[in-house]
């Protein structure tokens, strides 16, 4: 297994728990067909997103390769992980959250840190009903094994054979839905932080653009992502916090959008899209999303 996938079971085990739970019954047929075929779609979207989003480690990974460094300020505080317990919809979204922050850390080899994020994720799996795949067991040999990372792929698969238990009451589609937007918008977020930071005093606006291209690629290339997460956050119940996600995930496609990416690579103009002065406004939108979900 490539590195990258290496903690794909925190998001697509949850999901994929939603595919193969039943749904809830209601008092007519038509009306037990109609939720019947609505939870279908919406396990239908979860299964597509599942295969075709990064995972947790993935965009992490594709920043430390670029040459990046670390930047400890762009990962969520572990201190928080109490204030998102009294909300399910907050303990969903932060567990994907700090999912990629995982990710983040094992990529830049922060092995305790990790280790940290990794225990107050548990809190999290434990209030939405996640709890098997964090498992002291699994914790326990998380860290022994945390250098070894062959080692902790094959830790990490276990968590498969727990995956009927996960999110057993009527909301597990949306908690789903939600740890998946989590950890693509801190994966995202992270991205479009680097590039921030990064300063602007260093050198002239064309060496730092080039010395930047990697990581606007890495951005650039989640378009089809975005898409296909506004997709499925759009056949969930459109109360908060899914309202706002779905309304800033609509802003952040026509960000995209009007860059004309793919138009711009085919005429051989893809250099005037790298420059990070295009992407202020999928900057500015990520980091909204990414604060509500974290404050």
């Amino acid at each position: 297994m490539k590195f990258t996938r290496l903690l794909l079971p925190f998001v697509a085990i949850v999901a994929l728990a939603g595919l193969w739970s039943c749904g809830g019954g209601s008092k007519t047929e038509n009306n037990a067909n109609e939720f019947n075929e609505a939870e279908q779609s919406l396990k239908d979207q979860i299964k597509e997103v599942v295969y075709n989003l990064p995972s947790p480690t993935e965009i992490p990974y594709l920043l430390q390769q670029t040459g990046a460094e670390y930047n400890q300020s762009l990962i969520n505080s572990r201190n928080k992980v109490d204030q998102y317990s009294s909300r399910t919809d907050k303990a969903a979204l932060n567990l994907g959250v700090y999912a990629a922050d995982i990710g983040y850390l094992s990529s830049y080899d922060k092995t305790q840190e990790a280790i940290d994020y990794l225990n107050a994720a548990k809190k999290l799996a434990d209030n939405i009903g996640v709890i098997g795949t964090f498992d002291v067991d699994v914790l326990k040999r998380f860290e022994s094994n945390i250098s070894n990372k062959d080692s902790l792929a094959g830790i990490l698969n276990t968590a498969v054979q727990s995956s009927e238990k996960y999110l057993k009451d009527d909301s597990r589609n949306k908690l789903a839905a939600l740890l998946l937007s989590g950890s693509f918008i801190e994966g995202l977020y992270i991205s479009t932080g680097l590039i921030k930071t990064y300063p602007k005093d260093l050198l002239p606006d064309d060496s730092r653009n080039l010395v930047l291209t990697p990581l606007m690629r890495v951005i650039l290339e989640q378009e089809k992502s975005v898409d296909e997460l506004t997709a499925m956050l759009s056949t969930v119940e459109q109360e908060e916090p899914v309202a706002t996600l779905v309304t800033d995930l609509k802003s952040l496609q026509a960000s995209y959008k009007a860059l004309n990416i793919e138009e711009q690579i085919k005429n051989n103009n893809s250099a005037l899209v790298l420059s990070d002065k295009n992407l202020i406004d999928i900057t500015t939108i990520v980091e909204k999303m990414r604060n509500s979900i974290v404050n």
